[in-house]
């Protein structure tokens, strides 16, 4: 989670960045569109079923989105770039014609040592290879480019979606099967782009391939007559029949043997995501594993998991055994059919040894065209896997925003508080996404400049509270408030420090050229880690360098730069000593006098610094508010009589000093 939760501006003041043609404004553009309705499975189907209809939707979820590349608001070379590479099939088909047709000119001439046309036709070859090449080489190079601007306007799409609302950070807090989003994202969405692309250009050089070349085949072949028992048999179109046989068997053959390719493809990808996670994680907590001497433990849960790794190739390596020995058995027989077939003709004189060459290369240009199936269905079953791996993204992300457009499950409203509040709470409930309760009826009004100190024992809910006034959790009733055109800048106990220099991560989330260096080295040495200055340019892996407490310090180093007017603790100071924690308190109170402060924590010594504290206490069906209490004497004393009246859950209190209102245990 990032320190700063924004409401309603950037913790700049500025505004989102304005209109343009950009791909990740088109991205954002399109994906403001409603999310697909949910398709609920159909109760009287099995488990099988009812499984096999899960992945044909999530196939059809990853198409709503990925089309609309081509849509309105979509790409505006995807048209052209694709018509283009059509094209360019054609002319690539056009050219190999040209070539069957030089096949058959080259050997009737060397049949007829005929050497003029011999020479002649070794010239024509190099402007045909060279057509080829050409036409080739830029086929190749539109259609990545077509991948390429597909993969990155969908993948701006997605993160979009993804961030957007805190959705990333509420992902972790609903079911569905959308683990490792980051590996979904990266790895499988461009292989889902990537392969369909390919496999579209494929099937129509193909189709045209075929087309072509069985005219040829037709033309050349003619019809075989064959002697059995005493009567003529005469088989029209014989090689156009015999390359419609052969690619049916070997294509059939393939489906027989490749049908368990998807179900393994998706279990191998889903494994090695686990795999690189379970290396993330260990790598983000390296400290942590360290200190406590868990290497051992980390060990056997990652050999447990590439385990399953090793397991799910090897059921790979045998699906593509099989394949193989269909494909590679297909790859050496084809050639010699045609041969086989022509050579009665070819002996009897009525075809020549250019047509019997010119029919043997039309006849694997249509198995080719035929066997496409055979040579791409493994490609064809890891793109359906990694398909539907981002589809389940797409569905949890689909949940999430029907979510907000939707009163049934319950929303936490937003706005802007009325007189000079700065913010407040009114009639908040904050639920799990299933609906359970976790604090109830919490109605807290602070003013402009108050310290408020929230409560309670753990589990009470108080971080909770604090992600629903942060914006991070969305779910529940009531509303949070907010004044007019005021910053929030929230701090969470584990401070999250970017990449790059040790200034970019002071400045976070502001550009590290906001502030000059000086003004950076000013808000370290306030901190007390004025020792850091001389490494603000240092591009370091800090986050794995700085300790705890040093994190927590240079969170306060950030308020201190960004200024916001309302601040959000929660368990900020965790890690600091009871001295540091002081210092840290006192200074942010000296610099910052008139910033209005939420606190939760369970240190006691807190409260010296607050002016006021509301307890949570747990109970069945949510936590709620049962004290609200004056720490300080107040120039302007609320009317607590009336809040006690809103709420009377609320005990009446008193507004007197902290010794002498102190709630008992």
């Amino acid at each position: 989670m990032a320190d700063a939760k924004l409401k309603p501006k950037s913790v700049d003041g500025t505004e989102p960045h304005g209109a343009g043609n950009s791909p990740q404004e088109t991205a954002s553009t399109v994906e403001v569109m409603p999310p697909p309705d949910a398709i609920e499975p159909d109760p009287e189907l099995t488990p099988e079923e009812a499984e096999q209809a899960r992945k044909r939707y999530l196939l059809k979820r990853f198409w709503i989105s990925a089309r609309r590349y081509w849509g309105r608001g979509g790409d505006k070379f995807a048209w052209p770039f694709s018509i283009g590479l059509l094209a360019m099939i054609g002319m690539n088909v056009g050219f190999q014609y040209g070539i069957n047709l030089w096949n058959r000119g080259i050997f009737d001439a060397i049949e007829r040592h005929d050497a003029g046309t011999v020479y002649f036709l070794s010239a024509v070859f190099v402007p045909l290879v060279l057509g080829t090449v050409a036409i080739v080489t830029l086929q190749v190079a539109v259609r990545m480019m077509i991948q390429r601007r597909w993969r990155s306007w969908l993948t701006t799409a997605v993160i979009a979606r993804w961030l957007a609302n805190g959705r990333y950070y509420q992902l972790n807090l609903i079911g569905g099967d959308h683990k490792n989003p980051e590996a979904r994202i990266s790895e499988d969405l461009r292989i889902a782009t990537e392969a369909p692309v390919d496999f579209i250009a494929g099937v129509i050089s193909a189709f045209l391939a075929a087309s072509t070349f069985i005219v040829v085949l037709w033309t050349i072949g003619g019809a075989l007559t064959l002697p059995i028992a005493g009567f003529t048999v005469t088989i029209p179109g014989f090689l156009v029949i015999t390359a419609v046989l052969y690619a049916a068997i070997t294509s059939s053959s393939m489906a027989v043997i490749g049908r368990y390719f998807v179900h393994v493809s998706e279990a191998k990808n889903q494994a090695e995501a686990e795999f690189r996670y379970t290396l993330t994680h260990v790598r983000e907590n390296g400290e942590s594993i360290a200190l406590l001497g868990g290497e051992e433990e980390e060990r056997n849960d990652l050999d447990k998991t590439f385990a399953n790794v090793l397991k799910q190739w090897a059921l790979l390596a045998r699906q593509h055994m099989r394949t193989t020995l269909v494909s590679h058995g297909s790859m050496l027989i084809a050639p010699v059919v045609p041969v086989l077939l022509c050579a009665p003709k070819f002996l009897e004189g009525s075809m020549t040894l250019g047509q019997v060459m010119q029919a043997a290369s039309a006849f694997a240009i249509v198995q080719g065209a035929f066997g496409w199936l055979v040579d791409n269905y493994p490609r064809l079953a890891d793109w359906n896997a990694c398909a539907r791996r981002i589809a389940s993204l797409m569905m949890s992300l689909d949940g999430l925003e029907r979510a907000e457009q939707s009163d049934s499950l319950g929303r936490i409203k937003h706005g802007e508080t009325e007189g000079e509040s700065m913010l407040s709470l009114n009639d908040l409930s904050v639920s799990l996404d299933d609906g359970t309760a976790v604090v109830t009826e919490t109605r807290v009004e602070i003013e402009p400049g108050e310290r408020v100190l929230v409560a309670g024992e753990s589990g009470s809910g108080k971080s909770t509270l604090v992600r629903a006034i942060s914006g991070l959790w969305p779910w529940g009733s009531g509303s949070v408030n907010f004044h007019a055109d005021r910053r929030l800048f929230m701090l969470p106990q584990r401070p999250y420090i970017p990449s790059g220099t040790l200034r970019r991560a002071v400045a976070y989330p502001g550009a590290a050229d906001s502030w000059t260096p000086d003004e950076i080295k000013a808000a370290l040495a306030k901190v007390g880690l004025d020792y850091l200055n001389d490494k603000i340019e240092e591009d370091a892996p800090w986050d794995q360098t700085l300790s705890g407490g040093e994190k927590q310090r240079l969170a306060f180093a950030r308020l201190l730069l960004h200024q916001p007017d309302i601040i959000v603790l929660d368990e900020a100071t965790a890690a600091l000593d009871e001295k540091s924690q002081d210092k840290m308190m006192q200074m942010v109170i000296d610099e910052l006098p008139e910033v209005t402060i939420v606190s939760v924590a369970h240190r006691a010594e807190l409260e010296a610094f607050h002016s006021r504290k509301i307890t949570l206490e747990r109970r069945e069906g949510g936590a709620k508010l049962v004290s609200d209490i004056d720490l300080v004497p107040r120039k302007r004393k609320r009317n607590l009589l009336s809040r006690v009246l809103k709420n009377p859950s609320l005990p009446k209190v008193s507004t007197a000093s902290n010794k002498d209102s102190a709630v008992p245990e």
